[in-house]
């Protein structure tokens, strides 16, 4: 009777992994076929070579970029650098980025910045920045002041919490107030490595504020990108496993409620939202696989996905820019301004593009 009980405990255990084993390789063994798609007069930015992981972009056309991320299981072209913010004014023909310089007693050393969000003060028109960083294996919201005329960034705050302990993006909605994504669960990498096996949804969002710390939604496998509708009255979230973007009510008191599941069918990151139509753009990941495991030889390649009318009954999902890695490899963000398209990368370079 005994070993009975050991083997059919061993059986269901066996089907049950099994079934795990499929459900992942439908999840990241996922190869399509994709037609290359190249907007017109595309052109590399010069000087970004280790990654343009997170962008957001001004009214007036300047654009931040987080450059030189370091994150457990994925590659970095500058090991030994400390990540930056760079500038970037779009309104130039042939624009060039600039690091912006941070001011003193901030640890530049240990600066690994990841997700971004600007906040502009609608008093007095002061621009804020919000990164998320990892200095350490540790992980940090800082709230910046932005200095136009000196290039700089005058730091204000570090924002540290049990709650934002593997975070992934930012969307400020104050000037020290902010929603983040986290992305894992677990911070020890087999764990992490088990809650991905074992398609956990444990991961969520959170809102901040100096008065308040709660988790507002939950149930993701990876929560990634996160962004505002232009109406302030939706928070779109990016869950990169499920191949998914989730739309969510906000409320007076910050709280939020599912609304909808939009599946895109690649692996979502980052999340922008074109300040004119309202329409979600993303950079995205054709090949997790290729992605996690880098070779040079067989790079990962890049997508970029716009989807229009998220909230109607038939969203139009359409692929703007898609590359086999030969140009751009891991795409993360794609952003647009007046008439441009940026698209940046986890630890690759970055492209801007004409839109027609």
């Amino acid at each position: 009777m005994g070993k009975l009980l050991v083997l059919a405990v061993a059986g269901i255990l066996c089907a049950l992994i099994g079934e795990r084993i499929v459900r992942l390789r439908q999840e990241f063994y996922v190869t399509w076929e994709r037609e290359q798609v190249e907007p017109s007069n595309c052109q590399l930015l010069k000087g970004i070579e280790a990654g343009s992981e997170d962008i957001d972009i001004l009214p007036n056309g300047l654009a931040f970029i987080s450059s030189g991320l370091k994150y457990p299981m994925m590659p970095t072209f500058a090991p030994d650098k400390p990540g930056e913010i760079l500038l970037l004014d779009l309104n130039e023909e042939d624009p060039k980025p600039v690091t912006l310089r941070i001011s003193r007693g901030f640890d530049v050393e240990s600066f690994n910045p990841h997700g971004i969000s600007k906040y502009i003060d609608e008093k007095d028109d002061t621009v804020y920045l919000f990164v998320v960083n990892h200095p350490k294996h540790t992980t940090t919201v800082e709230i910046f002041k932005f200095q136009e005329e000196e290039n700089a960034l005058l730091h204000l705050k570090t924002v540290q919490h049990e709650l934002l302990h593997s975070a992934n993006d930012v969307f400020a909605v104050g000037q020290d107030s902010f929603y983040a994504t986290n992305d894992r669960y677990f911070l020890n990498d087999i764990c992490r490595s088990a809650e991905a096996f074992l398609g956990l949804r444990w991961t969520n969002v959170v809102y901040y504020s100096p008065e308040e710390v709660k988790e507002v939604a939950s149930g993701y496998q990876s929560a990634n990108g996160i962004a505002l509708s232009r109406d302030h009255k939706y928070v779109y979230v990016a869950d990169f496993i499920d191949q998914s973007i989730h739309v969510l009510e906000k409320h007076a008191n910050w709280s939020l409620s599912p609304k909808k599941v939009l599946k895109v069918n690649t692996f979502p990151d980052n999340l922008c939202i074109d300040p004119t139509t309202g329409d979600i753009w993303s950079g995205c990941q054709m090949d997790v696989i290729k992605f996690f495991n880098y070779d040079p030889e067989n790079p990962p390649g890049s997508e970029v996905i716009r989807v229009q009318n998220i909230l109607s009954e038939n969203p139009v999902v359409t692929r703007m820019y898609v590359n086999n890695g030969s140009v751009l490899q891991g795409s993360s963000v794609a952003c647009v301004h007046d008439g441009r398209l940026i698209v940046g990368t986890v630890f690759h370079k970055a492209v801007y593009c004409d839109l027609d």
